[in-house]
């Protein structure tokens, strides 16, 4: 890219030069919106600017569109510029600017500049967070020993019309940046020069748009006119507070934000668990993205924390056509938190004309305040509970105690911890079933009697319905609840299909599978479950073709791994079954992985590995506890009913939530005349 000059280049010179672009985010939508609006925009934006430079000795080259370019003798002075530019736009909701700067070789001929180092500059821009720079790795290197330097590397990037992957960095916003007053150096420059612009203005604007529009991407020369948006992903937030450990807290706004447009009935909202994929380096374009989450568009930004002031910048964006719709600031006292969430959510429906209810209108505008040190815990209490390990959920545990330690009345973490406890029984390590379920069941109900509109909370009280008391009927109605108050709530759609499944009720179930699949389509644990329920229902090709997008997902889990075998043992292929098994077994899992490969091996007859199994996990029993319906199924592959249906009434009487598999399971079968596994179905209230 290089500026225009209508005149032939006379005297070049070549120069090693730090090159800054910047221009006004979403600028033709504000044109479209407000003219006037968009031309103080621009006049306070090239004014400050032009204020700036000879601070920094730097020279202004051309002025495109919106867009600027300068140039600096050094890569310091440029970003030290950058800086006080982006500090100077701050408190005007017009003002929202991108910066790249990239230092390299350029050739400067009659106030004109060209060279790979201009083409750099002006992708890297492109980059920039709403407020924030993107420098290359060339400025890095310059400026990363200075005092107050902190940049986050966002990996190497592919720049159009650049031959080289270059590597991109985004500098953190000072500290003091989020909480300043929004008067500032340029303040009264700005306030001076919003006079009345004349036509001749107005005429020269549209030129230089065109000129700049002729030098953009395709896709970005569509028309700005949104069309409807009916899907949409929240992309993870970036972290500018400055400090790495704080990555939880921008995955915590995340998800949070996710949970509030979810809200929303109109809109299908991809769960967190398939967008954080898309973190970091992992970052794809916006139309990727699309094509991968089926989305209408995405919502990008960042969060900053400073002291009690949380500020999120977020951006709106046309996903398949990579097209800039919306831009904002918002920003709060940590103790309103919640209310900054709802404000962003309310803003983003009102830009793509979603319909509210009245019910999710006053969803989205009766947050309360929340203790922040109680918020810190809760969200990382989140981030450790979606690692799922043992050690992980130990970690959630303490951390949603700890919120509710310091304010009681925050009810999504009375949900957390009810969830923590159910799925933490499962694996019988970090505590037994039992004491999962005695423990599980006070804090769902704690969390819907402090607020019944929270979907989480009704969720994990249907979770607890089906696992310990197997009300089947009361679990659907809270499930039901839980969807109608956050209809894109992919958990409650998937592990309703899960009870459904349990039930018989595969087609419901499948159902349900597909719509946690459309709201988390990478999510390994949303495809295993469809897989199980596929199983059940003989439709073992299908099962196999879900279970393998399971591994591709995620092939270090032993669960997936797990599920190839286990499809294979209900399709009554056992010799392909065992290998499998003997995979998953390998990956120091829990014991119903062994267990599992106990049935396999007995019932294909092999009685001396199978033996062997069932001493491992006597052996296991002394280090830990070991669910009596682990031998059990072993015992029934090896054909022993008695010992198998013993220990199928010592899992009831431990409420192990395998239970829920005795209606389903084909392995079963051989059980279903006897009348002691009669009586277990009308207990677990599975039977006619």
């Amino acid at each position: 890219m290089a500026t225009s000059s209508e005149t032939q280049p006379t005297n070049p010179t070549r120069e090693l030069a730090a090159i800054m672009f910047s221009d006004i985010a979403g600028y033709t939508a504000i044109m479209g919106r407000d003219e006037q609006a968009a031309l103080r925009a621009l006049d306070a934006h090239r004014g400050t600017l032009r204020s700036l430079l000879p601070k920094f000795s730097g020279r202004l080259i051309g002025e495109i569109g919106d867009g600027t370019l300068c140039s600096f003798h050094s890569a310091i002075d440029a970003v030290n510029c950058a800086r006080e530019v982006q500090a100077g736009a701050e408190g005007d909701p017009e003002l929202k600017l991108r910066i790249g700067i990239h230092l390299g070789d350029v050739v400067f001929t009659n106030n004109t500049v060209v060279g790979d180092g201009v083409n750099v500059a002006a992708r890297l821009h492109a980059l920039a967070p709403l407020g924030g720079i993107c420098i290359s790795a060339n400025v890095y290197d310059e400026v990363r020993n200075k005092p107050g330097t902190r940049a986050k590397d966002l990996g190497e990037k592919r720049l159009k019309n650049v031959s080289r992957p270059i590597r991109v960095y985004v500098l953190a916003a000072p500290q003091h940046s989020i909480v300043r007053s929004a008067e500032s150096i340029s303040g009264r420059k700005r306030r001076a020069a919003l006079g009345a612009v004349g036509a001749l203005a107005l005429v020269a604007l549209a030129y230089g748009l065109m000129r700049w529009r002729s030098l953009l991407p395709v896709a970005e020369q569509q028309s700005t006119a949104a069309r409807q948006i009916r899907s949409i992903a929240v992309l993870p937030l970036d972290n500018y507070s400055g400090d790495p450990n704080q990555e939880y807290f921008s995955d915590g706004m995340t998800d949070e934000l996710t949970t509030d447009l979810a809200k929303i009935s109109a809109l299908r909202v991809i769960s967190r668990s398939s967008v954080m994929q898309f973190k970091g380096e992992h970052r794809k374009p916006p139309p990727e993205i699309a094509k991968m989450l089926k989305v209408d568009a995405v919502i990008e930004g960042s969060v900053a924390r400073s002291g009690n002031r949380v500020r999120i910048n977020a951006q709106l964006i046309d996903a398949p056509a990579d097209k800039h719709l919306w831009a904002n600031s918002f920003e709060r006292d940590s103790r309103d938190v919640l209310a900054l969430e709802d404000e962003l959510a309310s803003a983003v429906a009102k830009e793509i004309e979603v319909q509210l209810t009245p019910d999710e209108q006053a969803r989205l505008t009766t947050a309360s305040t929340v203790n922040p040190t109680a918020y810190d815990a809760y969200l990382k209490g989140r981030y450790f509970f979606d690692r799922m390990d043992d050690e992980s959920l130990k970690q959630a545990l303490a951390q949603f105690e700890e919120t509710i330690r310091l304010d009681p009345r925050f009810a999504p973490a009375y949900s957390g911890l009810s969830d923590v406890y159910v799925f933490a029984g499962f694996n019988d390590e970090l505590i037994t079933a039992s004491e999962a379920i005695a423990k599980a069941r006070a804090p769902a109900e704690k969390a819907i009697q402090l607020d019944d509109s929270l979907a989480e909370g009704h969720a994990s009280l249907a979770v607890f319905r089906a696992v310990s008391e197997f009300d089947w009927t009361g679990s659907e109605s809270e499930f039901r609840r839980a969807i109608a108050l956050n209809p894109s709530y992919a958990y409650a759609h998937d592990q309703f299909g899960y009870l459904l499944a349990n039930e018989g009720r595969f087609d419901e179930a499948l159902a349900e599978n597909k719509r946690a699949a459309e709201l988390n389509p990478l999510s390994m644990v949303v495809a295993s479950d469809m897989a199980l329920t596929l199983g059940w229902q003989g439709k073992y090709e299908a099962a196999r073709e879900v279970a393998r997008k399971a591994l591709d997902l995620d092939p270090t889990s032993f669960e997936t791994v797990w599920l190839s075998g286990w499809i294979d043992v209900e399709a009554g292929q056992l010799s392909d079954a065992i290998p499998k098994l003997q995979k998953a077994d390998a990956m120091e899992p829990p014991p119903w992985v062994t267990a599992w490969l106990g049935y396999a091996y007995g019932a294909s007859h092999d009685r001396t590995h199978a033996m062997a199994m069932i001493e491992e996990l006597n052996k296991r029993s002394l280090h830990g506890y070991v669910a009596p319906f682990n031998p059990a199924i072993i015992y029934l592959g090896l054909g022993d009913r008695e010992r198998a249906l013993d220990g199928l009434e010592e899992a009831y009487a431990a409420h192990s939530q395998w239970m829920l598999w005795l209606k389903v399971d084909r392995i079963f079968d051989p059980l279903r005349s006897e009348p002691r596994y009669i009586t277990l179905l009308k207990k677990l209230n599975l039977g006619k």
